[in-house]
């Protein structure tokens, strides 16, 4: 006796031997297309998994990431008598020399003033004078899974002495740039407003 069973399955039992088979039968177009809906379905699901998975991945990693505080003090040193600033360049990841006001971080136990004058000396070669604050920049970035918040400290300085040098291993070149070409020189825009607020106190001091 041979009792078939229907799709998807026919299984047919042979009774004399004991034995039972099991043949899988041809899909139909019906149960072939819940097939294919099915696996793009799952396809779909493993892609949004993948991508949580991604975003949950940064998520974590910004979490992991300390937040630390940094200060630097700098400046624009300007020679009154000529009326030119000194300024440095140095060269970025793509190798533009990209030029700005001498700067750099706040030493234990130093004042911004302090700061800016000492960091003016050692990319510049110039010795200087603390005239007038001229306001702070502060800016976010990431290095090394550490998220930085920077705050700049600039000043006014005259210069009162010492050799322009591009003796410091993180400066390009140095020059001495009129004032009124520094917005065209300079690389940043923040850095470009400062100076106009320096030109602008040095015009009513004079």
């Amino acid at each position: 006796m041979v009792n078939a069973v229907s799709d998807p399955l026919i299984t047919v039992f042979c009774i004399q031997n004991a034995v039972a088979y099991t043949i899988e039968a041809m899909p139909s177009s019906s149960s072939k297309s819940s097939r294919d809906k099915g696996s793009r379905d799952k396809g779909s699901r493993k892609r949004s998994i993948q991508k949580g998975s991604a975003e949950g991945h940064s998520k974590r990693r910004a979490a992991r990431m300390r937040t630390v505080a940094e200060t630097s003090a700098g400046g624009l040193v300007v020679d009154t008598e000529t009326g030119h600033a000194a300024v440095i360049g140095r060269l970025d990841r793509r190798g533009r020399l990209l030029w700005s006001l001498p700067k750099g971080h706040v030493e234990h136990g130093e004042t911004v003033e302090q700061a800016a004058v000492r960091e003016v000396a050692e990319e510049t070669g110039i010795d200087s004078a603390v005239v007038a604050a001229l306001g702070s920049i502060d800016y976010w970035f990431v290095a090394e899974d550490r998220r930085i918040h920077k705050t700049v400290h600039h000043f006014l300085l005259r210069a009162v002495g010492g050799t322009l040098s591009d003796a410091d291993y993180e400066v390009a070149e140095v020059a001495w740039v009129p004032l009124a070409d520094l917005p065209a020189r300079l690389a940043y825009a923040d850095e470009r407003r400062l100076v106009q607020r320096a030109t602008t106190m040095l015009a009513d001091s004079a």
